[in-house]
């Protein structure tokens, strides 16, 4: 049979389709017979013809994967004998290559200890003194170590010895690479007795590089990865030589001699160690090194005609797949940025970004703007108060740059700031919308992919400016409006398009004139089934999701079933993640405004929806190489279907030809957005998704559990599952609660403590506080409960979570730290109050004392000053112990430490009522010193609600006849629009005591700010400013009018309107 295997081989060879098709048919039809196994392996070691021979050992591999349990014993036998035999005397490399495949496959099965002639012949070749023998030897140990590393784990110690030789081989690079690709393998797997070994191999491994990267840059490149996995898997083993790896890394980062991959995989390796180690980059002064390095690799002019991908007319500058080491000498700034605390950042970076501001070459220019771009993010506190007016001023400068490189690097840069730098940065309205309103005047004449920036620019600026946009409403509808209609470019009316949304999120119910043929253009985009328009549409329906949350639901509810029916038609029409995204979003904001239009159609809603979560779709597994033949085994037996792979307990095993998944970013996004518009459909249809509650929960405890897009969804799912907790409270049985909760509550402590992302932890906390605070004491009914969440928030204050560089191998005695690890500690520290509102406070004081520290510590430089608001005995005891921080607080020069002080002090006056009654006259004496000379409103904001706190909580204390004037002259409030509600509560609840009192005290009613009652933030505070309106102008009609008359027309009938309203 061999030889008639070899010739329909051979004739799969052949530039011939009728012979080739010809050879497929007698090949399966031979994979029927039991003795194709010794066929194929008589044809792989007899056959002279290389190309045969590896095509033999690849359908062997075939064979063995799919179907070893069918094959016999003897066989079997035979086939390891075999294998081995062939691998000694094979002289091509593919060959070897594809026989090394065919034993990591067998591995799989025969675990080492059954197969001593594969240890046999590893020992003898690898410790061979002919250097080819020691090449093919390591070929073979790299290969069934990474088919299957844990079985060779009592060997590893062996391994790492041979290693530590293997590694100073350096005239022999291919045994040094095939060496650190077993290395990686192993490194997951590595116990605390091999660490050691593995540390004293570090300096050897980078020597080892540095000569395989002059032998061949492919092979060390992927010999890199070894460093990803150790940070990955055991950074503790590379600590004590992070300095070596830095330096390495810069230096091949820095030669503009080696290939792109090369120096990518460098910078990104110095990106990880700075996410991870931080605290020791710092601490071993390599932030210096890394700077002089990254600055001129950033600032880098192209070669010769060509430009950099962002810059050129398609470009992007959201492009994922921007693969060159100036986007990753960005990532490593945009890292310090985000991980490093900022005064010590800025303090080195900002000398370096001036001179490339201040130079002549445009690209040393741009690299200055994309400093400070990437550095917007992580460094915003910094920014704001310390240094947005002159980096504002620079990035206006550059958008009148004679070179377009430089004026779209301001853009983005502009961008950035307006995304990130919020509130601040909207109070340069008049100074940044001429500048960026003069480049949507030239629309038409400017290329695409710059006007992409000036749009991406004017959007993040716009969406925050809330009502200071409409003196610029009607030049920017009359630009947009005219683009959608006149503009050929698709593109151009895909940013125009998703510009009106921006739009629309600050200008809210005055775009109102503007509706009509705006949702006409929409409507048009929308009906249009031809495939280049599906961006277009896409974006088309996220500013109609846009237009029903802010346009006003009187406007958009007569639209809002006939929206609901146009996103069915189009998930039925059309498959696409990106549109399926967009139109789940656009049910979620249409059950905002109308829920009673999403009930008839819920059964199909939540049905695509699911789907949505289930589907895998988007997940590629990447097979390893040589898969020429693998249709030819895909049904040569009837019973071939699910004859999986099985381990000797039968578990299922990952298929060995995958070397890994990738999932692609518009799946990942589509799960994302079901997941949030599940939860806000089901909040808002309430009784009506009853019948669907279950599944859903079940499916996004799914999501939630997925391997493949955990990191990237986890906090998305779960604050859906929060949302659906929330909403079953109502009517679900005690213990199918406990029963959810004992699943959401621990994979939410399990994320805390283990999840490197501190976006991630911080959204899993944020869900953790909702649930505590919807569940109180039911969630804490798990014995050992309360003492694991306090256990979880007291790590994330001491800084010891796996996402805050928690390792223990170096002290933290430093008081900077990155704002993304003081926003951490924020969320939890907002979970302390819940706990103790939660539990009787005699359950929690022995956790508040352990935590009672770390919150103090915090108090004042961020505001984790919410916990004393838990509860009144807790806040109670409390109150000795934590009033002289918070007074030391006001006192402070730093206007942050005041604000936090403050809103300290009203919270600890709220919570604790009349156990702190004899310290108001300190507080208020405190305050009126504090009132004569502030100068910041925030800061005034807050000591305007901190009395009225006091106020509400025990009025008996507090002088209202000296106090309430004082009060009324600092309103309206003007930066902290947030606590209007407390400040319109209090006002409302001393007219309900006493409404003649109450009037008598405010000679002019408009005190009491009615010409501001549509603009005081939350519904809920309008609500309770416009029933106190209501009242006065029922009761006191003729005060209430003589207020009234002095106000404009279009105000007065609003307000008017308002009252009146039964």
């Amino acid at each position: 049979m061999s030889g008639e295997l070899e010739q329909i081989l051979l004739q799969l060879t052949q530039p011939d389709n009728a012979i080739i098709q010809q050879a497929t048919a007698q090949l399966k039809l031979a994979f029927k017979d039991p003795a194709i196994i010794p066929a194929l392996c008589a044809v792989m070691t007899g056959s002279q013809n290389p190309q045969i021979r590896q095509s033999a050992a690849v359908m062997l591999r075939m064979r063995v994967k799919k179907h070893w349990k069918k094959i016999s014993l003897d066989h079997r036998e035979s086939l390891k004998a075999v294998v081995l035999q062939a691998f000694q005397q094979e002289t091509e490399h593919t060959v070897r290559h594809s026989l090394s495949q065919l034993s990591a496959v067998m591995v799989k099965h025969e675990t080492p200890d059954r197969w001593p002639a594969l240890f046999t012949l590893l020992n003898q070749s690898t410790k061979s003194n002919n250097p080819t023998d020691r090449q093919v030897g390591l070929l073979l140990l790299s290969k069934v170590v990474e088919s299957n590393p844990e079985p060779f784990k009592p060997h590893y110690r062996q391994l790492l010895q041979l290693f530590g030789t293997v590694l100073q081989d350096l005239d022999n690079p291919t045994a040094m690479y095939y060496c650190i690709l077993t290395l990686t393998a192993m490194t997951a797997y590595t116990g605390t007795e091999e660490m050691n070994l593995m540390r004293a191999l570090i300096p050897r491994l980078i020597i080892a590089l540095k000569h395989l990267i002059k032998a061949d840059q492919g092979q060390a490149s992927d010999a890199m990865e070894v460093f990803d996995e150790l940070m990955e898997s055991e950074v503790s083993i590379i600590v004590p030589h992070i300095a070596e790896i830095v330096h390495f890394c810069l230096e091949v980062s820095a030669d503009t001699t080696l290939t792109d991959s090369l120096r990518v995989k460098a910078l990104s390796c110095i990106a990880f160690l700075i996410r991870l180690k931080s605290k020791t980059v710092l601490k071993q002064k390599l932030l210096n090194p890394i700077l002089q390095t990254v600055f001129p690799v950033l600032s880098a002019a192209p070669p010769p005609g060509e430009e950099d991908p962002e810059d050129e007319e398609n470009g992007d500058e959201g492009d994922t797949d921007n693969e060159s080491p100036k986007h990753f000498a960005a990532q490593v700034i945009d890292t310090m940025a985000l991980h490093m605390p900022p005064e010590k950042l800025f303090q080195q970076l900002m000398p370096l970004t001036q001179v490339c501001l201040a130079s002549e070459n445009p690209y040393e220019r741009k690299a200055g703007l994309m400093c400070m771009a990437v550095l917007a993010e992580g460094c915003a506190d910094h920014i704001r108060t310390k240094l947005l007016s002159s980096m504002l001023q620079t990035v206006c400068q550059s958008l009148s740059d004679n070179n377009q490189v430089v004026r779209s690097a301001g853009l983005f840069a502009l961008g950035q700031f307006s995304e990130h730098l919020q509130p601040e940065v909207s109070k340069y309205c008049a100074e940044l919308m001429p500048l960026l309103l003069g480049y949507m005047s030239a629309l038409n004449q400017a290329k695409i992919g710059h006007i992409t920036k000036a749009f991406y620019a004017l959007e993040n600026f716009m969406e925050n400016l809330g009502s200071e946009i409409e003196p610029y409403l009607p030049t920017l509808m009359e630009t947009m409006l005219s683009a959608l209609s006149n503009a050929e470019n698709l593109k151009l009316k895909e940013l125009a398009v998703s510009a009106i949304g921006a739009i629309a999120n600050a200008a809210k119910e005055k775009l109102v004139p503007y509706f009509p043929p705006v949702i006409e253009s929409l409507k048009g985009f929308l009906t249009d089934t031809r495939d280049e328009m599906r961006a277009l549409q896409t974006q088309a329906l996220d500013t109609l999701s846009v237009l029903a949350r802010t346009i006003g639901k009187d406007v958009f509810s007569p639209l809002a079933a006939e929206c609901v029916q146009l996103g069915l038609n189009l998930t039925n029409a059309i498959d696409d993640p990106d549109l399926r995204r967009c139109t789940y979003s656009l049910f979620s904001a249409v059950s905002t405004v109308s829920p009673d239009c999403l009930s008839p159609h819920l059964t199909a809603i939540t049905t695509i929806m699911l789907l949505s979560l289930k589907s895998t779709e988007g997940v590629t597994a990447h097979l390893e190489e040589d898969k020429t033949f693998v249709l030819l085994d895909d049904d040569d037996d009837d019973d071939a279907e699910g004859d999986a792979i099985l381990d000797d307990e039968g578990a299922d095993t990952v298929d060995p030809d995958t070397a890994g998944f990738s999932v692609e970013n518009a799946y990942i996004d589509e799960k994302e957005d079901t997941c949030d518009a599940l939860g806000e459909i089901a909040f808002n249809t309430g009784a009506a998704f009853q019948p669907f509650l279950e599944s859903s929960f079940q499916e996004l405890l799914n999501v939630s559990n997925e391997t493949i897009v955990k990191t990237f969804i986890l906090g998305i799912s779960q604050a859906c599952l929060k949302k659906i907790i929330i909403i079953k409270l109502p009517s679900i049985r005690p213990s199918a609660m406990q029963k959810l909760l004992g699943v959401v509550l621990p994979s939410f402590l399990e994320a805390v403590r283990g999840e490197r992302e501190r976006q991630v932890v911080m959204g899993v906390l944020e869900a953790m506080n909702a649930v505590l605070k919807a569940c109180q004491g039911e969630a804490l009914q798990s014995p050992g409960r309360l003492q694991e969440i306090s256990q979880a928030i007291r790590d994330v204050l001491k800084k010891r979570t796996v996402c805050q560089d928690g390792g223990g191998d170096e002290a933290d005695d430093d008081e900077q730290q990155a704002e993304y690890d003081a926003m951490l500690q924020e969320f939890a520290g907002e979970g302390i109050p819940l706990l103790a509102s939660a539990v009787p406070a005699d359950t929690f004081q022995p956790h508040l004392n352990e935590l009672l520290p770390l919150i103090m510590n915090k108090a004042v430089s961020r505001p984790i000053t919410r916990p004393v608001s838990g509860g009144r005995a807790c806040a109670g005891k409390l109150s000795n112990r934590l009033l002289p921080v918070l007074v030391a607080g006001v006192r402070d020069s730093d206007s942050e430490v005041r604000n936090n002080s403050v809103f300290g002090l009203g919270a600890l006056a709220q919570a604790a009522g009349p156990l702190v009654a004899q310290d108001y006259p300190m507080m208020l004496s405190l305050f009126s010193n504090l009132l004569s000379k502030e100068q910041d409103r925030r800061v005034i904001d807050n000591l305007c609600a901190a009395l009225c706190r006091m106020i509400m909580s025990h009025m008996e204390g507090v002088p209202l006849e000296q106090v309430f004037p004082a009060l009324l002259a600092c309103l309206p409030l003007k930066e902290d629009m947030e606590e209007n509600k407390t400040v319109y509560s209090c006002l409302a609840m001393l007219y309900s005591q006493n409404p003649v009192s109450f009037l008598l005290r405010i000679p002019k009613l408009s005190y009491v700010d009615i010409k501001r009652y549509d603009n005081v933030g939350h519904p809920e505070t309008q609500n309770t400013l416009v029933m106190l309106l209501r009242d006065v102008a029922q009761r006191h009609s003729q005060k209430f009018e003589g207020a009234v008359r002095s106000l404009p027309a279009e105000q007065k009938m609003k307000l008017t309107a308002a009252v009146s309203q039964s």
